[in-house]
C-alpha cells in the first residue's frame, strides 16, 4: 500500500483511543493523557463501554456510536479484541490504526493473521502491533507512551524498537534536537520501513530521516524506497548486530565471506544510504548532512591556533579514509605575507597561539578560496592571547560575506572548553560545532561518504563490451541436467561448461575415477607440453587442502598416478564417511606474475543473491579481504566493488610485476551478475583461486552449489534479486507504418550518449510540448535521471534503429509510491512523425502496466498538443482538464480491461 493513508497517521484530524480504563498504569490511559498534554486541536474520542469517563474525557460505548468520524485509532485492547476493533474502525470510517497491544502471536489462526486480514479487506492502515506509537510534533500529535515529546523540528526518525525510539527522544532534547515525526514500526504487520521512506522523502517538515533498522522483510520494497529517499535528501541508518554469524553453513568460500551485516552493509552502500554504527552518530551524521549538504571531496584542510589539535584532527581523517588537503602555492604566499614568521606553511594551518579574528578571517578567507580542498575545519583553543568570541565573529563575518551564488564550501568548527557565546554564534549561521576534533572529523567524512554515495546513484557506466555474449541455452542445459539428476553441487566438467557459457576463462578439466583414468586424462596435456594439477573430487569435501588433496606442478605419468593414489588414500583415511568420486585432472595455468583473487556468488536470506570479490588463496577466510555488492552490476559499480578491497592495491603494477588487467576482473564480475540474474536456481558460486595478471584473467578453481526449485518464490522479475535486475522480456522488434522495424528495449544506464545525441534530433517545439517549457541544455544529472532507472518503480523503453544504434523514440511509466497510478511521458524524433511509433510505443508501455498490475495510466499534456490528445483519445484515455491549469490537459486510462 505504500503511503496510502499515512497523512491520516502523521496529521489526522480526529484521534481517538480505544483500551483505556482508570487504572493507573492503563496504556490505553497513558496515551490519552499524552495526547490531551500534547496540545493536539482535533477532537480527541475514547471508547470504553464499561465507563462513563476516564480522566475528564467522555467513554463511547464503540466507535459507531463516536459524535464525529474517527480518523486514526489508537488500540490497546487484549490481542483477542485487536481484529474486532479495527474491524469496528473502519466500518466508523477510521483510515489508520495504530496498534500498541503485544504479544499478537504470528502465523495462520493468529491475532496477528487475524489483525492482516482485516487491514487488507478494509483498507486500513495499521502501524505496530508491538510499537511504541507515532509522535508528529507538528501537528501536536502524541499518540505513544514515550516519556516524553520531543522537540518540533525537521528529523523524521523510523525505529524498529520502541525502547531505542523513546531513548533517542530522551537523547535528543536537552540536546535540543528536534524531530518531525517519530514512529515506531513493532511487528510492522502493514506500514513498514519503505512506506515510511516514500511518505518523509516528499513531507516538506522533513529533512533528513534517520532509521534504526533491526532486520528487512521485503528487501526489493525496501530498497526501492530507500533509493528513492536518499535521491531527495539524507537517510542515514543505524543497525545493530554488526557481529552476527550466517544461520546456516556455508558451501563455498564466498558465502562464508557474506556474512549477514556485510550484506546489509553493501544494501545500504547500494541503496545510497550513510551508515554509521552508534545512535550519537546517527544525529551528528544527520545534522551534518541537512546543514551544511555536500561535499566535492574528501580533503580536508584544517586551521588553528594549536597545532597539536590540529595534528590529531589530520591523523583522524587519514584514519576515517579522508585525504589531508594540501595548500596551494597562492595560499601559502598570502598567509606568508599576512602571518608572522613561525606558522606552520603547511595543513595544518598553525596561525599560533596569539592569533586574532583578523588572523582565523584572513586564514578562513584564502583556504576558502584554495581548490586544493573541498572542506575547512576551523579550531580554537582557548589561552589568554586569544578571545574566543571575538574569533568566533570573524569566522561567522568571513563565511557570509562569500558569494551566495552556487554551493559554499563546508565550514567545521571547533571551540574547545566551555564557550557558550562563541557557539551560539557560530551554530546560528548554520556552521556546526563539534565538542572535538574526532567527532568534527567525522563530520566532515559523513559529508564526503555522502556525497560518494549520491554521485554514484548518478553516474554513467561504461558500455560493456561488444563480445559480451552470454550462452544461455548452453548455460541453462547444465544447470537443468543437474537438478534433472538430483546434484545440488555441479561436479567439475560441469562447473568449467557454466563458466564457458559466460565467457570466463576457465582452466581445462577432466575427471577421473582412478589413478590409471587420471594418467590417461594427464597424457592429453602432456602431449600439448602442458603440466597438469591432480585434486580430489568429493562433494563432501568442499575445501580440499582439508585433506591435502591438492598435488600442482605435475609433468610425467608417474607422478600423476602417485599423486591420484595418495589424495584417494589420505581422504578416504581421513574422511571416510565422505562420498568420494575420484580426482579432477587439470591444466596449470602457469602465471607466475599473477594475483590469487576471488569472486563468487552467495545467497542471503534477506537480500538473495550477493557478488563477493576479495583476496583469493587458501588463505581466503584467514585474510578476510572482501567487498560485497547486490546484483545486477555494471561496469562502473564492478570496478568500485574491487576498489573497496586492499586486493584491488595488487592490482596495479608494483617493483618488477606490470599491472593486472582489472577490466578483465571486473568484467567476470558483471558476468557473474549477470549468470545470478538468469539462473535462478543458482545458490552459492565461488571461483577461487581467480588469477588476474596483465594478459587477463582464468578461473583455476570454482565450485557452483544450485538451489531445489521449491525454494523460488513467484514475482516479477528474478524471483530472489533484491533490486530489480533488466527486464530482458520486454525486449522486442516492431514494424512501424512505413514497412521499417526498430529494436525496442529498456533503457540501460549507459544510454546517456544516445539520448544526448536523440534530444539533438528533436525540435525545440518538440521539446517544449514534451517538457513544458523551452530546454537547450540538458545537463548529465538531467539524462541520468532518464537512464538510471529503478526497474521495480520505472521502467523506460527506447525504440532503436537496427542498423545505426540510434535511438528513434521512447516512452517511460513511472509508478506511484502506491503502485497504484503510472505516469506516462513519450516522446519520438521530430522527422519520425507519422511512421506509427508513438502509438506503437504507448500499446507496449500499457501493456506494460498491466504487467505490473497497476490500476490506472495518466499523463499530463498541453492543450495545444493536439497530435498526443489525439492519439490518447483513440488509445481510450480520457480527457479533463486540470484544475490548476487550464493550459494542461490530465489523460487517464484505466488499465484493467483494455486492449493494449
Amino acid at each position: 500500500m505504500s503511503t496510502y493513508a499515512l497523512q491520516s497517521v502523521f496529521h489526522p484530524a480526529s484521534v481517538v483511543v480505544v483500551g483505556a480504563s482508570p487504572r493507573a498504569r492503563s496504556l490505553g490511559r497513558l496515551v490519552l493523557q499524552q495526547l490531551r498534554a500534547g496540545g493536539f486541536a482535533g477532537p480527541i474520542g475514547l471508547v470504553n463501554p464499561r465507563y462513563a469517563s476516564i480522566d475528564g474525557v467522555e467513554a463511547s460505548p464503540s466507535l459507531a456510536a463516536l459524535p464525529f468520524v474517527p480518523e486514526l485509532v489508537v488500540i490497546a485492547v487484549p490481542p483477542a479484541d485487536v481484529a474486532g476493533i479495527a474491524d469496528a474502525a473502519a466500518s466508523a470510517g477510521a483510515k489508520a490504526a495504530i496498534v500498541l497491544t503485544r504479544d499478537m502471536g504470528e502465523g495462520t489462526g493468529s491475532h496477528n493473521a487475524a489483525l492482516a486480514e482485516v487491514a487488507r479487506a478494509r483498507g486500513l492502515r495499521i502501524v505496530g502491533p508491538n510499537c511504541l506509537g507515532v509522535i508528529a510534533p507538528h501537528a501536536k500529535l502524541f499518540a505513544s507512551f514515550a516519556a516524553h515529546a520531543p522537540i518540533p523540528g525537521d528529523l523524521a526518525l523510523i525505529s524498529q524498537s520502541g525502547a531505542v525510539a523513546a531513548g533517542m527522544i530522551e537523547w535528543s532534547r536537552p540536546r535540543g534536537i528536534g524531530f518531525s515525526a517519530v514512529a515506531s514500526l513493532g511487528d510492522a504487520l502493514d506500514v513498514d520501513f519503505a512506506d515510511l521512506l516514500d511518505y518523509f522523502a516528499t513531507d516538506r517538515h522533513t529533512r533528513a530521516i534517520l532509521l534504526y533498522v533491526e532486520r528487512v522483510r521485503d528487501a526489493r520494497k525496501f530498497l526501492s524506497a530507500a533509493r528513492a529517499a536518499a535521491r531527495a535528501k539524507p537517510v542515514v541508518v543505524v543497525k545493530p548486530g554488526r557481529h552476527a554469524r550466517r544461520d546456516t553453513a556455508a558451501i563455498t568460500h564466498a558465502a562464508a565471506l557474506a556474512a549477514p551485516d556485510a550484506v546489509y552493509d553493501a544494501a545500504f552502500r547500494r541503496a545510497g544510504l550513510l551508515r554509521v554504527h552508534a545512535l550519537d552518530e546517527l544525529f551528528a551524521a544527520a545534522e551534518t548532512l541537512s546543514h551544511l549538504g555536500g561535499v566535492p571531496g574528501n580533503r580536508l584542510a584544517v586551521m588553528t591556533n594549536g597545532i597539536g589539535v590540529g595534528m590529531l584532527a589530520l591523523d583522524r581523517l587519514v584514519d576515517l579514509g579522508g585525504t589531508r588537503a594540501s595548500l596551494s602555492e597562492a595560499t601559502v604566499s598570502a598567509l606568508d605575507g599576512a602571518f608572522p614568521r613561525g606558522w606552520s606553511r603547511r595543513n595544518a594551518v598553525d596561525m599560533l597561539g596569539d592569533a586574532d579574528g583578523t588572523r582565523y578571517a584572513v586564514a578562513l578567507e584564502a583556504l576558502l578560496d584554495d581548490r586544493d580542498n573541498d572542506a575547512v575545519l576551523v579550531m580554537q583553543v582557548p589561552t589568554v592571547l586569544s578571545d574566543p568570541d571575538e574569533v568566533a565573529d570573524a569566522v561567522v563575518r568571513t563565511v557570509q560575506a562569500r558569494p551566495r551564488t552556487g554551493a559554499r564550501k563546508p565550514v567545521l568548527a571547533v571551540w574547545h572548553g566551555d564557550q557558550p557565546e562563541a557557539r551560539r554564534t557560530l551554530g546560528d549561521a548554520g556552521i556546526p560545532v563539534y565538542d572535538s576534533e574526532a567527532d568534527a572529523v567525522r563530520g566532515f567524512m559523513y559529508l564526503a561518504r555522502h556525497h560518494e554515495a549520491q554521485r554514484a546513484l548518478m553516474e554513467t557506466p561504461p558500455s560493456l563490451p561488444d563480445d559480451f555474449v552470454v550462452d544461455l541455452p548452453a548455460a541453462r542445459s547444465v544447470v537443468d541436467a543437474a537438478l534433472a539428476s538430483g546434484n545440488r553441487l555441479l561436479d567439475p566438467v560441469a562447473t568449467a561448461r557454466l563458466l564457458d557459457a559466460y565467457g570466463i576463462p576457465v582452466a581445462e578439466v577432466s575427471r577421473a575415477r582412478d589413478a590409471d583414468a587420471a594418467v590417461a586424462a594427464a597424457e592429453q596435456l602432456f602431449a600439448r607440453g602442458v603440466a597438469v594439477a591432480v585434486k580430489i573430487d568429493a562433494a563432501d569435501i568442499p575445501h580440499k587442502s582439508d585433506v591435502d588433496g591438492v598435488r600442482l606442478n605435475l609433468t610425467t605419468p608417474q607422478a600423476v598416478r602417485q599423486a591420484a593414489e595418495d589424495i584417494l588414500q589420505r581422504a578416504r583415511t581421513l574422511q571416510p564417511a565422505a562420498q568420494i568420486d575420484g580426482v579432477t585432472v587439470h591444466a596449470m595455468a602457469v602465471r607466475p606474475k599473477a594475483r590469487e583473487l576471488i569472486a563468487g556468488i552467495a545467497d542471503d536470506p534477506t537480500f538473495g543473491p550477493v557478488i563477493v570479490f576479495g583476496r583469493g588463496g587458501t588463505a581466503v577466510d584467514v585474510i578476510d579481504d572482501k567487498a560485497l555488492m547486490l546484483p545486477p552490476l555494471d561496469l562502473r559499480l564492478a570496478h568500485e566493488l574491487i576498489g573497496r578491497t586492499r586486493a584491488s592495491r595488487m592490482l596495479k603494477a608494483y617493483r618488477d610485476v606490470p599491472a593486472a588487467d582489472e577490466r578483465a576482473v571486473a568484467l567476470v564480475l558483471v558476468k557473474l551478475a549477470q549468470m545470478a540474474a538468469d539462473i535462478p536456481e543458482l545458490l552459492e558460486l565461488d571461483i577461487n583461486p581467480l588469477l588476474a595478471d596483465r594478459d587477463g584473467v582464468i578461473a583455476v578453481d570454482a565450485r557452483i552449489a544450485l538451489a531445489p526449485v521449491k525454494r523460488l518464490h513467484k514475482g516479477r522479475g528474478h524471483p530472489r534479486f533484491a533490486i530489480f535486475p533488466y527486464p530482458v522480456e520486454w525486449e522486442r522488434t516492431i514494424t512501424l507504418s512505413n514497412g521499417n522495424t526498430a529494436f525496442v528495449r529498456p533503457v540501460r544506464p549507459e544510454d546517456e550518449a544516445m539520448f544526448r545525441r536523440f534530444f539533438e534530433q528533436v525540435s525545440t517545439e518538440d521539446l517544449r510540448l514534451r517538457f513544458f517549457s523551452a530546454v537547450r541544455h540538458f545537463s548529465h544529472e538531467f539524462i541520468a535521471r532518464l537512464t538510471q532507472l529503478d526497474y521495480a518503480r520505472s521502467i523506460a523503453l527506447a525504440a532503436i534503429d537496427p542498423d545505426t544504434g540510434e535511438m528513434l523514440g521512447a516512452v517511460r511509466l513511472l509508478a506511484d509510491a502506491n503502485y497504484d497510478t503510472g505516469e506516462y511521458g513519450i516522446m519520438v524524433r521530430s522527422d519520425l512523425k507519422g511512421a506509427g511509433l508513438g502509438w506503437r510505443l504507448m500499446r507496449i508501455m500499457i501493456e506494460y502496466a498491466r504487467w505490473q498490475g497497476l490500476r490506472v495510466v495518466e499523463g499530463q499534456v498541453l492543450r495545444e498538443n493536439t497530435t498526443m490528445l489525439a492519439m490518447c483519445r483513440q488509445l481510450g484515455f480520457s480527457i479533463t482538464t486540470d484544475p490548476d491549469d487550464a493550459t494542461v490537459a490530465i489523460v487517464r486510462l484505466p488499465v484493467e480491461g483494455t486492449d493494449a
